[in-house]
């Protein structure tokens, strides 16, 4: 499916956002103000405590601003930046239960540098949604989904095709247990599942309504519509007369039954009945100069007046006349392009021509 289509953010969207990411920045500044703070009351030298916050908060930071340029190009970061991202407050912590003199301090030291990770990672989080939002392509998922049926596929033709049994069953397994991560966290993939299943299921409903409101025309015992006798017309002397039916062979009489003698006429040779030819099928080619429209090409986009010709075309090619879902089977198999909403379109026009012509 088509990716959809570019959105802005709203002024009041910026505001809002604007004003979730000022906090984290500021907590983040916090953080590490707290760290240098604990290590220079232990060193009692500011080189030192400096130190501490740029290889623990400083090097977080700078990993989070990676993170927050490459997810605004649309790119998923890679897996050395998101594990920094926790293993170097981490080491912040660690250092500070190490320099602290006693179990309360070693708390205190340890939970500081958690400052740092939480407003990277937020940040992080934070870019995503709106390049989520206005691009509708979450790069995050499609690596996750990537590297999923990647897996995948190795497990599946390892399964198939390695010689050691106990490495196909191991294979068999693993393959089962990936299947079930795939697509896992994709909101755009759900979306456009969403998607064509309601198409599916309006192409249904509208197959079983036509279906509902057809009116087939009951024709009568010998194949002939009834038609109904004409109204009573008022007489010369004021009674009520039914005029004859026009068209209706008159009984037979006892002088239309007389045989006329045998004459002596010459031999005449039998006469053998001629078939018609069959009658040639009209091709798609006629039906689109009738129509005052180009033939529709196969492989081709076709306008929707070339729509309405092809399935009126694939609709007669059988007797009786295709349904909506044996049209669209033939409309595919015959490769022509249309999407299934313009050619639900196109079969709804074709229905309604019909009936004003019946």
């Amino acid at each position: 499916m088509n990716s959809p289509p570019e959105r802005s953010l709203s002024t009041g969207q910026a505001y809002v956002l604007g004003a979730a990411a000022v906090p984290m920045v500021a907590f983040g500044g916090m953080g590490a103000w707290g760290t240098y703070s604990n290590i220079t009351s232990v060193f009692h030298r500011s080189a030192t405590a400096l130190g501490v916050v740029a290889a623990g908060e400083g090097a977080t930071l700078v990993l989070a601003l990676v993170l927050v340029g490459l997810t605004m190009l649309g790119q998923s970061a890679p897996a050395a930046v998101r594990l920094g991202l926790w293993t170097l407050p981490a080491v912040a912590s660690l250092t500070g239960v190490a320099v602290a003199k006693d179990s309360t301090e070693a708390v205190v030291f340890a939970v500081t540098p958690m400052a740092m990770c939480v407003s990277a990672e937020g940040m992080g989080l934070l870019a995503r949604r709106i390049v989520v939002y206005r691009t509708g392509v979450d790069a995050e998922a499609q690596r996750r989904n990537a590297a999923v049926m990647q897996r995948l596929a190795y497990h599946r033709a390892r399964a198939a095709n390695h010689p050691n049994a106990k490495a196909r069953n191991g294979s068999e397994l693993e393959s089962w247990k990936l299947a079930k991560k795939v697509g896992a966290g994709d909101a755009l993939l759900g979306a456009n599942l969403v998607d064509v299943q309601r198409e599916r299921m309006t192409t249904g409903a509208d197959a079983a309504l036509a279906g509902m409101f057809a009116l087939p025309v009951t024709p009568s015992a010998h194949g002939v519509t009834d038609t109904p006798p004409p109204p009573a017309v008022e007489g010369p002397d004021g009674e009520r007369v039914t005029p004859p039916v026009t068209g209706v062979t008159p009984p037979v009489t006892e002088e239309d039954t007389q045989v006329t003698p045998e004459t002596e006429t010459a031999p005449t040779e039998p006469v053998t009945p001629v078939t018609p030819p069959p009658e040639a099928p009209v091709t798609l080619e006629e039906i689109a100069a009738v129509a005052g429209v180009p033939t529709p090409v196969v492989g081709e986009p076709l306008t929707d007046a070339q729509l309405v010709v092809v399935l009126r075309h694939l609709r007669y090619t059988d007797d009786p006349p295709l349904s909506y879902r044996q049209a669209v089977a033939a409309f595919r198999e015959a490769a022509f392009v249309g999407g299934e909403q313009r050619v639900r379109r196109a079969w709804g026009s074709l229905m309604s021509h019909e009936e004003s012509e019946a």
